[in-house]
């Protein structure tokens, strides 16, 4: 069984994370999307807020699966028995910064392969800070989340918890 990490803060997941785990599900047995609990930024929503949105977002995909995890991503995906990192790519700009990931979890463990998975050209442009900062700033994000993420963030907005 090979089993591959999708690691990220997905604050929040959006459309493009979806399709980015999705597609490598089509590749591996089993895909671990797991948001990291230290991301040494400011996160709109909490580990726990975020672990539920994911949760909700892959509930009908039986080979994806949501999790959270502390440290290294590395030493994460070798607790889980994964072979393989995957990492998506928007645009040549993000290129730089995880080749020189992909290179450091290589030197932290050669049994783990990084792959990358390019955007669809509809998601190139979403990320989850121009999420946060359209939808801040009063812009709809419609169609560039799931709906129970557009929820979530109205009810943030409100004030309100977002957990059952």
């Amino acid at each position: 069984m090979t089993v591959a990490v999708y690691a990220g803060t997905f604050d929040p997941i959006t459309y493009g994370h979806i399709d980015i785990a999705v597609r490598a599900a089509k590749l591996f047995d089993r895909v671990i999307v797991a948001v990291a609990e230290e991301t040494y930024k400011e996160n709109y929503f909490s580990i726990a807020e975020r672990l539920y949105l994911m949760k909700q977002c892959f509930a009908a995909y039986d080979k994806i699966e949501a999790s959270a995890f502390p440290g290294l991503l590395v030493a994460y995906a070798r607790e889980q028995g994964a072979s393989v990192i995957i990492r998506g790519m928007r645009a040549v700009s993000d290129f730089e910064m995880e080749f020189q990931m992909a290179a450091m979890n290589r030197k932290l463990d050669e049994q783990i392969e990084t792959i990358f998975l390019p955007a669809q050209n509809q998601n190139t442009f979403i990320s989850s800070s121009i999420i946060k900062k359209t939808f801040i700033a009063g812009g709809s994000v419609q169609g560039l989340v799931p709906p129970v993420v557009e929820d979530a963030l109205m009810k943030r907005k409100q004030g309100k918890s977002i957990l059952p």
